[in-house]
């Protein structure tokens, strides 16, 4: 139920288990699988991601939060919800549509049309995977394709500023654009990074359209409750340590501490937070796991997974939920 301050925060967790026990209990909102070892399910509640984890089967990132919980489906979107959030997701074949553009495009207006006339109509973040995300040169590279397909698609939404967001090239190969996001009955607060330019101000040298994502979102809950985008080494408006994974992980640490800082000073990551690493080269997840192991307390929950980055100099992106701990 809702506090005097806000919606409650949605409980994010790392949890092993098996799947038909964790869509038994009555306050699951969601449940996301990850690689080609996680179970297949119909249930509206779960999405099996295309990106493959670290060091064989990983636990399912499960949202939970005061029940009871509706589910269902609407045309392609499947959604699950509770009085004060929705988890929405949308799986589009590319074989589909003329081009990953369109397809694109295809998935964010049913997106916008769901979110738009349901209860929970204010988008806090949104997670995108697709195939070959770095494929084309220059103009015809495939995100900058997904880009333009993602803005056109939200239009309507505009208007309203932009969720959190992060967009990862699927390491499973499959042509089938993933999209799933949280939304809330009452809006958050996005939040910029002072040290990077906004996606969104982003010069035409990055592409004709405009990546349209807030570096955060700020939950309107009590405690405090950050959604994270995706956070490389970026730092004004570009790429930093060609070639050198340690130092675009030190680069992309600065980032978040910044992050914390301009969301309200919020503290560092601990047992609240949940987090993503997405790294580009096989030959690095296990160096990446170790430089983790070293910049997060043991209290901070991490996925190591492989998936390729946005832009193509890029080794490694985080994302995550940090949650204060009252």
């Amino acid at each position: 139920m809702s506090s005097e301050h806000g919606l409650p925060p949605l409980d994010v967790a790392y949890v092993e288990t098996r799947l038909d026990r964790l869509l038994a209990e009555p306050d699951v909102l969601a449940v996301l699988g990850f690689g080609a070892e996680a179970p297949v399910s119909d249930d509206p509640r779960y999405l099996r991601v295309g990106l493959e984890p670290f060091g064989g089967a990983a636990p399912f990132e499960v949202w939970r939060t005061a029940g009871p919980i509706e589910r269902g489906r609407d045309g392609p979107v499947r959604w699950a919800a509770s009085a004060d959030y929705c988890f929405g997701a949308i799986e589009v074949a590319e074989a589909d549509h003329t081009d990953l553009t369109a397809a694109a495009e295809a998935a964010y207006r049913e997106l916008t049309r769901f979110t738009r006339t349901q209860r929970w109509p204010h988008l806090l973040r949104i997670w995108n995977y697709l195939a070959a995300i770095n494929e084309g040169a220059g103009d015809d590279e495939r995100y900058k394709h997904f880009c333009t397909g993602r803005s056109a698609g939200m239009r309507e939404l505009h208007g309203q500023g932009f969720s959190a967001a992060s967009a990862i090239g699927r390491s499973d190969e499959v042509p089938v654009l993933q999209v799933y996001w949280l939304a809330a009955r009452t809006a958050g607060a996005a939040v910029e990074n002072p040290r990077q330019v906004s996606a969104w101000c982003y010069p035409r040298e990055y592409g004709p359209t405009s990546p349209t994502f807030a570096r955060a979102m700020r939950s309107p809950c009590a405690p405090a409750q950050l959604y994270i985008s995706g956070t490389a080494a970026v730092v004004g408006h570009r790429s930093r340590h060609d070639g050198d994974l340690a130092a675009q992980l030190d680069e992309t640490f600065a980032n978040l501490d910044s992050l914390l800082a301009s969301a309200g000073n919020l503290p560092g990551f601990g047992a609240g937070s949940v987090l993503k690493a997405y790294v580009r080269r096989r030959e690095d997840l296990a160096a990446t796991a170790d430089l983790l192991a070293g910049r997060l307390p043991d209290a901070a929950k991490r996925l190591v997974l492989l998936g390729d980055i946005c832009r193509a100099e890029l080794l490694v992106e985080l994302d995550g939920v940090h949650t204060v701990r009252p």
